[in-house]
């Protein structure tokens, strides 16, 4: 059963690194055969969070919003690729998901995080696992973490070198706890209806 996954990014610097990541990721989960698209912050481009996609009177939003709440509401569950500034969240992807809320309604949601040091983003991680809980996704158990990006990924975009060998190893059971709670969300979706 293909599922349908969003793997959202929030980077808008110029020389962005964790875009390798995002997309590896993209290309990792269509291959175990699901259906995974990219939502790159800075392509869709929302403004800084004045109203979110619900406060809009129906047909008012703004045109990208509208279809990008359209997208999360169809998904079956999302992926949160998360860099680390200054040992907290990355704003461009916090901004992006502040914009919509009763469209997660219910479903899982896994972290990646990465970080230009040793540390792999896990502060970033931590950060967004309590920020994605009260946005009413249920946030998985098993991360992936990935240290000094810039070195971990080839000119072709796969893994290199030790980090990248750590997160290719890591992925499978990643991606295996994301698509358990994806199952079992829908299930229990197509059961009784979120209260959002």
């Amino acid at each position: 059963m293909s599922r349908n996954i969003l793997v959202f990014y929030g980077s808008y610097r110029r020389d962005r690194q964790g875009i390798k990541l995002a997309r590896w990721i993209v290309k990792s989960l269509s291959a175990r055969g699901d259906s995974a698209e990219l939502i790159d912050a800075k392509a869709v481009d929302l403004p800084m969070l004045d109203r979110r996609f619900s406060d809009y009177a129906e047909g008012e939003a703004p045109p990208a919003m509208a279809e990008l709440a359209a997208h999360i509401a169809a998904a079956d569950g999302f992926v949160f690729v998360a860099g680390e500034y200054n040992g907290g969240l990355q704003p461009g992807l916090k901004n992006l998901a502040d914009h919509f809320l009763p469209e997660y309604g219910w479903r899982p949601a896994a972290i990646a995080s990465y970080s230009a040091g040793p540390f792999a983003g896990i502060k970033a991680a931590t950060a967004w696992r309590g920020t994605l809980a009260v946005m009413g996704m249920v946030v998985t158990a098993t991360g992936l973490s990935l240290a000094r990006i810039g070195g971990a990924f080839d000119t072709e975009g796969q893994p290199a070198g030790e980090d990248g060998g750590r997160l290719a190893k890591a992925f499978p059971r990643f991606a295996d706890d994301l698509g358990w709670w994806i199952d079992a969300a829908k299930a229990q979706r197509e059961k009784v209806a979120p209260p959002f």
